[in-house]
């Protein structure tokens, strides 16, 4: 069991609390979903329970962490730097529980995880390998580890849709409590059992924590009907104050204009007139002492806002691309410069505004195809097309800060871009914050920020929705679904494909191939 009593926890640099007076308990069956918008604190909370360390550079915190003997197994949201510089068999080796597998186990946890079971003994670098085939080389020491509990931090993170079903399988069966964050909602609908939802309201300025045993669709529906329900009474209680408000200040302005006309006339009348007001006056009062404990209008932080491609078009007969490669080849090795073919006769025909998506296993080449239709329509001159990179520090300067980065350095467009940033929900210190100091997510919103304030008619999007919450991520479909231009993307995430692609294709060692629906 894992115990948090009465957790603070708050930031160093900005005194911002991002938890207070937090309490949990996770059982030994517990699937329990962390949620919330990004930098509301999800991953500092993981990592304070695995190891307060790797969280005291940037927050303090005060409260008890009970662990009671637990062994954590940790997958964090990206490795450190000198960790991808191993090589898979010497991260392996590094957990002394890798001596006590088989062969024949670690095979056939690798055919589960789909990873060739040879690449576990190589000398091929962490820093090679594809943002799925990382988390599966992860997932691969933790589950040798043999685990208490499991602390995972964006498992679903660029996983091939063949091993994010094994991973609702594999959490959905565990015996052993599970606390995870993910941004891929059908993972959530089909996993949690718990919810643990973290917000940051007003500004940012007041913390809020539910704990609810429940799954993710039933919580998100009853907390919308909640919330629908407390609004329409507070607007009812509301209506109802100003109709009364409104009936005593006439009642006040008629007495008071009779007391005007006849209290010098008629000292009686005066009199009652004055009993009349004083009653007027207690009825008042006692309606405003009601008032105090009438229904509050709901609070909630809101996903994030803005507008997207409003200025983008892109004729239907247009041909955005016209692509053909006879060979999709990647190096060999860091150190050589032979290299391996990975896919052939890849052809690829968009005309007009179409959203496409490209799928298909982890370390098929997706991501190096991304790059090559990216320098090659970066290039035209009769589209404006824009990329945003599955690794963001290929764009993103981390010591610059958003504003920084994204505005020209003039004083109104660095009004304009706050303004922006505002909508995206960035309080005023993050948006001069180093992006480094940012979350995974607050990085992407930089990122699609900067492919809307460039005005582009073309997009190339590998895996777009990777970093963003449950909460946020709908926005996200909403906004690019609507987009007036071409989509070019690399995704795994089955409502990202559904809701905003028109076509999808299957990356295979034969090219690209038509796709049907997805699981």
């Amino acid at each position: 069991m894992i115990q948090i009593r009465h957790l603070t926890i708050r930031h160093k640099k900005d005194y911002r609390i991002l938890l207070e007076d937090f309490s949990l308990n996770i059982n030994p069956g517990d699937k329990c979903a962390l949620i919330g918008e990004e930098g509301n604190g999800k991953s500092t909370l993981l990592k304070l329970i695995y190891d307060p360390a790797l969280a005291e550079d940037y927050v303090e915190y005060e409260g008890e962490i009970l662990r009671a003997g637990e062994r954590f197994g940790y997958l964090p949201q990206e490795l450190p730097a000198a960790t991808r510089q191993l090589s898979i068999y010497a991260y392996l080796t590094e957990t002394d529980c890798f001596y006590d597998q088989s062969p024949g186990d670690l095979a056939a946890l690798c055919a589960k995880l789909g990873f060739a079971p040879e690449r576990i003994y190589a000398d091929e670098p962490l820093s090679a390998l594809s943002g799925g085939e990382k988390i599966k080389v992860q997932l691969i020491r933790l589950l040798i580890e043999n685990p208490t509990a499991l602390l995972l931090d964006e498992p679903s993170n660029d996983l091939d849709i063949e091993t994010l079903l094994w991973l609702e399988d594999f959490i959905q069966n565990s015996p052993i409590p599970v606390l995870y964050i993910s941004h891929d909602e059908t993972l959530l609908e089909r996993t949690a059992n718990k919810i643990v939802h973290i917000e940051q309201l007003r500004r940012k300025t007041a913390p809020r924590c539910s704990v609810v045993q429940t799954d993710y669709a039933s919580y998100i529906t009853q907390r919308s009907l909640q919330f629908e329900k407390q609004e329409q009474e507070a607007r009812n209680e509301r209506r109802a104050y100003d109709r009364q408000q409104e009936k005593f200040r006439r009642i006040q302005q008629k007495v008071e204009h009779q007391q005007n006309v006849i209290s010098r006339q008629d000292p009686h009348g005066a009199a009652l007139l004055k009993k009349t007001m004083h009653r007027v006056k207690a009825y008042e009062a006692r309606f405003e002492k009601e008032f105090e404990t009438m229904t509050e209008m709901p609070e909630c932080e809101e996903a994030m806002f803005t507008r997207f491609g409003s200025r983008a078009s892109i004729p239907n007969g247009k041909v955005v691309l016209d692509f053909t490669l006879d060979a999709l080849r990647v190096p060999a090795s860091p150190d050589t410069q032979e290299s391996v073919v990975l896919a052939r006769n890849i052809q690829l025909l968009i005309q007009g505004p179409e959203h496409i998506c490209i799928t298909g296993k982890n370390g098929c080449g997706k991501t190096t195809l991304m790059r090559i239709l990216a320098a090659q329509l970066l290039q035209r001159t009769d589209i404006k097309a824009a990329y945003m990179p599955q690794n963001y520090e290929e764009l993103l300067d981390l010591d610059q800060s958003p504003v920084d980065f994204l505005s020209d350095g003039s004083r109104q467009d660095i009004s304009r871009i706050r303004t922006y940033l505002g909508s995206m929900k960035f309080t005023a210190d993050e948006m001069t914050h180093p992006m480094r100091e940012l979350s995974g997510g607050q990085k992407a919103k930089v990122l699609l920020l900067h492919l809307d304030t460039s005005g582009c008619d073309v997009l190339l999007l590998d895996e777009p929705s990777r970093n963003f919450s449950p909460l946020s991520t709908p926005v996200i479909r909403r906004l690019l679904a609507g987009f007036k231009g071409a989509i070019i993307s690399v995704s795994h995430d089955r409502k990202y494909i559904a809701e905003v692609c028109d076509k999808v294709y299957t990356l295979t060692a034969g090219g690209l191939a038509a796709s049907g629906a997805t699981p």
